[in-house]
């Protein structure tokens, strides 16, 4: 069996083992070693790629109790190779994986609450707490967090014999079977877990909790930790300087910039909605009375609208009136009235005579179509009274 070197130290990366099997699986190869440490994935985390000799591995899994490699290229059986994983990616991932330890073992000392889902994702990791934090809560839970990364504990992992697991009280999501493996972090958590670790909790580094919300009546925290923190703080300061060029505004005082070009917008979207108003007045005021359609144009009308004008037009023309307006992407939204006319039963025709779908009542039909200005307008003739 594989002597699995990350289950002791997970920061043990580099080092030298013997093949003791070798199959072909179509492009790929499965290879068996004495030892490894590649972590085949596990408690939420993901397997492990890198370098076996010569070859790439792509991923490994666990089969049957062992470790297998997945290699781009055979390796002969029973000859001496050098592995290692890719040491950032595994490393970004201890300190995710570890700083999710000791933000549960925070959180059950703060707040009595328990893990009860934990999720990794490249960047960041999601916790499920089982009690309901406030935001104070929260920044408390970060502080501790982070105090007990500076505290800089030893991270040692434990495998009790049965008889010592039952007097020993520690972490877990479910029921285990087989030898338990236990990650302590001294003076901060105990918990059941098959992934490597740091080997010292100041390796995290730091631990930013992003957001958190109520979820199934506890919290879920979305955080990072480590150099994957370092990113995100990169790119939101990025994002900050650049929104604090764009509006002229000292960094510190984006948020008061932006909440006043908000202010701003919201007084130009009032004015430009009178004016749109005022507006229409004036289009309707425009219309003249016409014995049969009457099929007009407008640009940026909304649904009240083009109700409102398609009801001015209707009582001004002997058949229907139909008001189509862009909907930005190369079609047309319309409706449809008429006082002489039943729109419900006319919808068919019109549908098909514009390349529309839609429908409505005996008085009005509102829905969307693909056809052009031109084709429209040939299709009712341009009667009089359109644009």
């Amino acid at each position: 069996m594989t002597d699995r070197l990350y289950e002791k130290d997970g920061t043990m990366l580099d080092f030298e083992a013997r093949v003791l099997s070798c199959e072909s699986r179509g492009d790929r190869w499965a290879v068996i070693l004495d030892r490894t440490s590649f972590f085949p994935g596990g408690g939420g985390q993901e397997p492990d790629s890198g370098c076996l000799g010569s070859c790439r591995v792509v991923t490994c899994a666990e089969e049957e109790g062992e470790v297998v490699h997945i290699t781009d290229a055979p390796l002969k059986e029973g000859a001496a190779v050098s592995g290692s994983p890719d040491k950032e990616i595994r490393f970004r991932r201890m300190q995710d994986h570890t700083g999710e330890h000791i933000l549960s073992g925070t959180a059950h000392r703060l707040f009595g609450c328990d893990n009860v889902g934990f999720h990794m994702d490249p960047g960041l990791v999601t916790v499920d707490l089982s009690a309901v934090l406030d935001a104070g809560d929260v920044e408390r839970l970060e502080t501790q967090a982070n105090l007990a990364v500076l505290d800089d504990v030893p991270i040692t992992c434990l495998f009790p014999s049965t008889e010592e697991l039952d007097g020993i009280q520690y972490r877990s999501k479910g029921e285990l079977k087989g030898q338990v493996r236990l990650v302590r972090i001294e003076g901060v958590d105990l918990c059941a877990c098959c992934a490597p670790h740091l080997v010292r909790s100041g390796q995290v580094g730091l631990i930013k909790i992003m957001y958190f919300q109520k979820h199934r009546g506890g919290t879920r925290l979305t955080a990072a930790a480590g150099l994957d923190a370092l990113d995100d703080f990169r790119e939101k300061s990025r994002s900050v300087l650049e929104i604090s060029n764009l509006l002229s505004a000292k960094k510190e005082m984006v948020a008061p910039a932006v909440k006043n070009l908000q202010e701003g917008c919201e007084g130009l979207r009032r004015e430009n909605a009178e004016l749109r108003r005022r507006l229409l007045g004036y289009r309707i005021c425009q219309l003249r009375p016409c014995g049969g359609n009457m099929v007009l144009f407008e640009d940026a009308l909304d649904d009240e609208g083009l109700r409102e004008l398609v009801n001015a037009g209707a009582e001004k023309c002997g058949g229907f009136c139909a008001v189509f307006t862009p909907d930005g992407t190369g079609g047309y939204r319309y409706a449809a009235g008429s006082r002489n006319m039943d729109m419900k039963k006319l919808a068919s025709s019109f549908n098909l005579a514009v390349g529309g779908r839609g429908g409505g009542s005996s008085l009005m039909i509102r829905g969307a179509c693909t056809a052009s200005r031109e084709e429209i307008e040939k299709a009712f003739s341009k009667p009089d009274g359109s644009e």
